[in-house]
């Protein structure tokens, strides 16, 4: 397959000759011909090009409580694809074949992004997510897509590591109706040394996020044993979050598994959850949930009130929902931050890959 190219943003020249990616922290310097550290933005000629642009590794309709989103039309089906290649280097990564994957050659789904929102509108998906690996390499084709999807009613989420400078910052989420972010820890060593990033870029993602605009977004923190799991840690990620984010902002403390240059790192207990779900409901947030375990205390949705269930789920599935149309606990009436249907939506477990329509 040949490779594709297309004008890319945020860059500009440098007094050396070579120009400089603007997109995220990296600053990548490029000579002709040179890709930056995510693989898929490269300079040809004068000029910035994004090489994955209208190509995926794949589409399939997930509930969209596996991004995971909890508050954000429980119970409803999500359009989900990826590109190729990440910006960051996390040893850790769950999704390393494609986030780390050299061979455009696997893009082997061409979709235009008027394609892609009528295919979430046939299929009747509430929203189409950018997933599998972080949208902030794509963000021409992501934005492009997210304003095919809003010409159709359709509503778009990113699921990213909210690693990248203001500007594209602004410019993407002004597209974004939904985010999940991932707060991988809480200390620059974690990130230096796992990720061969920094701490800072994304907390100012997430500030920028509660203070600057009206997107719905929630945290997850992936667990590791022996890195980011102490008392300690988890706890002051928690008053961190209490301080400058409210304490109306989901967090989803999910479990590890060993992968890519961390197999020898054990997977997370359940309890490790547990424990970190109630450190961070103690110190103050509404809504902690655990992910990547069968845990239905923590899959479900409490009144932050009354302490009423609102929410059951089970894995992925909705066994009951409370709510009131307007989003508030019919017991107390408290208010629940997010957005929320007078129904929960009744998509399941299921996981149904899809052929795109070109």
């Amino acid at each position: 397959m040949q490779e594709s190219s297309y004008p890319g943003r945020y860059w500009h020249a440098l007094p050396d000759g070579r120009i400089q990616c603007d997109l995220c922290p990296r600053d990548c310097r490029l000579h002709e011909g040179q890709r930056g550290a995510c693989f898929v933005r490269m300079r040809q000629g004068e000029q910035m090009v994004l090489t994955t642009y209208g190509r995926s590794s794949g589409f399939c309709i997930d509930p969209i409580e596996k991004k995971p989103l909890n508050h954000f039309y429980p119970g409803s089906s999500v359009l989900s694809f990826g590109t190729a290649g990440c910006n960051l280097a996390c040893k850790f990564c769950q999704n390393w074949d494609i986030s780390k994957s050299r061979d455009m050659d696997r893009l082997m789904d061409q979709a235009s992004p008027e394609a892609i929102a009528s295919e979430a509108l046939r299929h009747g998906c509430k929203s189409v997510a950018f997933t599998y690996n972080d949208p902030v390499i794509f963000a021409e084709y992501a934005m492009d897509v997210a304003d095919a999807c809003h010409a159709r009613g359709v509503q778009t989420v990113a699921v990213t590591a909210g690693y990248m400078h203001d500007q594209p910052r602004r410019d993407f989420y002004a597209k974004m109706d939904a985010a999940n972010v991932d707060l991988k820890a809480f200390t620059e060593a974690f990130y230096f040394k796992l990720t061969g990033s920094h701490l800072q870029p994304v907390l100012d993602t997430l500030v920028y996020l509660k203070r600057e605009t009206d997107v719905w977004f929630e945290i997850t923190t992936l667990l590791i044993p022996g890195h980011n799991d102490s008392d300690e840690e988890v706890t002051a990620m928690s008053q961190w979050i209490l301080k400058e984010l409210g304490a109306d902002v989901p967090l989803h403390f999910s479990a590890f598994h060993p992968d890519h240059k961390m197999q020898d790192v054990p997977a997370t207990p359940p309890a490790t959850l547990v424990r970190a779900r109630n450190m961070a409901l103690e110190a103050g947030l509404h809504y902690v949930y655990t992910g990547n375990v069968h845990h239905i205390e923590g899959d479900t949705t409490y009144c932050p009130d009354c302490h009423a269930p609102l929410i059951v789920r089970d894995w992925y599935q909705i066994k009951q929902y409370r709510l009131a149309a307007d989003g508030h606990c019919p017991d107390c009436g408290t208010a629940v931050n997010g957005r929320f249907a007078a129904q929960a939506g009744n998509f399941g477990r299921k996981r149904i890959p899809i052929a795109m329509h070109a």
